[in-house]
């Protein structure tokens, strides 16, 4: 016969010496720990890429330009999403337990909010960028300047902060004493559906109809742009003999195209499924693989707002190879044989 002390020895705990403890369940199948070797490799990528577009931008003058403020800002808050929201959805994948406390319960959804509203709204206001940049040529220079644009970016930071306390506190998941669970070792996020619906609005179908329809604009100016160009070629090329080419216009729709269907490809499942169910939680296997499509926007951004551009390409070669990287690596190790003598 099998005793009750048997059975609890069989059943794992998050903390066995607590009474209240919730039940552990490590998921360490093949499946599992593939996912864990893949998503821990994406997030180190993630914060690599986005500090190597901080420190480019930020090392070089030449590239303080209104524009690339905007891709600093993004960086920040993919860089955000690599250091901390990875981290804590690679633990939620591979392990059913929370350990970080209950500050950290609160906390968490603070800052991924903060980190995913503020790499979505960089991505509209970028589209805004372009768009200026595009329609008013002449007048962009004047109409945006560093010092705007650098006040606009604490705006929607300010922004992007307010609405995540909101939505943790509206949620009763800001305030320790708001916090509830069924067990210790559970931190578990109950969404409103009246939350879901707002998010939605605000957090996807209007930053999604701005960047469609800016895209769309811009893409069929350069289109014209181009064409205006190919027919002087033409005409150049009727005197020379020589073919006229259409990279401008086919790398211009390239490109639109891809940064409109990584978008569309990260953001739709996720919000699909939030409005699949009346009660979402964040402990939903659902929930969880769809939401890793959100974070994995952040490391797609900067391959198609940073790498696709020369100048980061030129910028990251000379950070990575230049001097000052050797000094630095040089003077760290001398200290280290200090330290160890």
């Amino acid at each position: 016969m099998i005793t009750e002390d048997q059975i609890n020895m069989s059943i794992r705990y998050c903390f066995p010496g607590v009474n209240s403890s919730c039940r552990k369940e490590v998921r360490t199948g093949p499946a599992y720990i593939f996912l864990f070797i893949v998503l821990s490799c994406v997030s180190v990528f993630t914060v690599f890429l986005n500090l190597l577009v901080i420190i480019s931008i930020s090392h070089f003058k030449q590239l303080h330009t209104p524009t690339n403020l905007l891709i600093i800002s993004l960086a920040v808050a993919d860089l955000l999403v690599g250091l901390f929201v990875m981290p804590v959805k690679i633990m939620e994948l591979v392990d059913s337990c929370w350990y970080l406390g209950k500050i950290a319960c609160s906390v968490s959804p603070i800052i991924y909010n903060l980190s995913m509203s503020a790499s979505l709204f960089s991505l509209v206001f970028i589209a805004v960028d372009r768009y200026i940049a595009v329609s008013d040529p002449l007048l962009y220079s004047t109409r945006v300047t560093v010092c705007k644009m650098s006040v606009f970016i604490m705006i929607c930071w300010s922004f992007c902060s307010f609405y995540a306390i909101i939505y943790s506190y509206t949620n009763d998941h800001l305030l320790l004493s708001q916090i509830s669970s069924e067990c210790y070792g559970e931190c578990v996020l109950f969404v409103k559906y009246s939350w879901v619906i707002s998010d939605l609005v605000i957090g996807f179908l209007a930053p999604c109809s701005v960047i469609l329809v800016l895209y769309s604009i811009i893409f069929t100016v350069a289109r014209r742009q181009a064409r205006a160009v190919r027919t002087v070629k033409i005409g150049a090329s009727k005197k020379h003999g020589a073919k006229p080419s259409n990279s401008s216009e086919t790398k211009a729709a390239k490109t639109l195209g891809v940064i409109i269907f990584v978008y569309l490809a990260c953001w739709i499942p996720f919000y699909v499924t939030s409005l699949s169910v009346e009660s979402v939680t964040s402990s939903s296997m659902v929930w969880t693989v769809f939401g890793w499509l959100l974070p994995l926007n952040s490391s797609v951004n900067p391959l198609i707002y940073a790498i696709f551009y020369s100048w980061f390409r030129e910028s990251a070669k000379c950070i990575l190879t230049g001097p000052w990287l050797v000094k630095g690596l040089i003077s760290i190790h001398e200290e280290f044989l200090t330290i160890l003598n």
